[in-house]
């Protein structure tokens, strides 16, 4: 079997997050660049701890989302680095957030239950919107007359938003300053009645 030293090793990880083009796991790594070099676990874990506090003085960031590990840059470096693209980044209508932030918050959940907070029609176009985008999917029905569909938001949806499970959600406080006082309804209505715990693998990608 192969040996790396540690310096090596981290070059090696370093080059790898670098040079994917999605996040890539610590089992990822292993079945690929690491197979056959006897790398433990626990020895990753450390170096990535390693070059996480590398690059924390940085622009660059090392994080960790929902699907693994990537570079990305600083949140508050994000005015300057989007003159780099012409572009104009995808703006959201305020019914497509509110919807999006009711099934993160509240999932699982259903369009009728989403409907009755909003106490307006969700429309079919916004549901197929954040479908195609994966960031939503229907993981059952619910257990009452006509079986509707539950929704949940999904690991890509936690990538995208640099968030590693769904308990990295922010305060439903601070949501509130970009979606207006969805917050205060979401606070205030009763929780439905379903199972709401879910496998934290169920759930931006930001400039980088």
């Amino acid at each position: 079997m192969a040996k790396i030293s540690d310096q090596q090793l981290k070059q090696l990880v370093e080059a790898a997050i670098f040079v994917s083009d999605h996040a890539i796991s610590t089992e990822q790594l292993q079945a690929t660049v690491l197979e056959g070099l006897g790398v433990s676990a626990k020895r990753l874990k450390a170096t990535i701890e390693e070059l996480t506090l590398d690059y924390n003085p940085k622009g660059i960031q090392l994080i960790k989302v929902a699907s693994g590990y990537r570079f990305q840059s600083m949140d508050s470096l994000s005015p300057w680095l989007s003159k780099l693209w012409h572009e104009t980044a995808p703006r959201y209508s305020r019914a497509m957030l509110e919807t999006l932030s009711l099934i993160a918050y509240r999932q699982p959940i259903t369009r009728g239950e989403i409907e009755d907070i909003r106490g307006v029609a969700v429309s079919s176009h916004i549901i197929k919107t954040l479908t195609e985008r994966d960031w939503i999917k229907v993981i059952g029905h619910k257990e009452v007359p006509g079986r509707p569909a539950l929704f949940a938001t999904t690991k890509t949806f936690l990538d995208y938003f640099s968030l590693a499970s769904l308990s990295d959600l922010p305060p439903i406080e601070t949501f509130t300053e970009q979606v207006g006082d969805l917050g205060e309804e979401l606070q205030t209505q009763s929780e439905p009645d379903i199972d709401t715990n879910l496998d934290e693998n169920r759930t931006r990608e930001q400039l980088h």
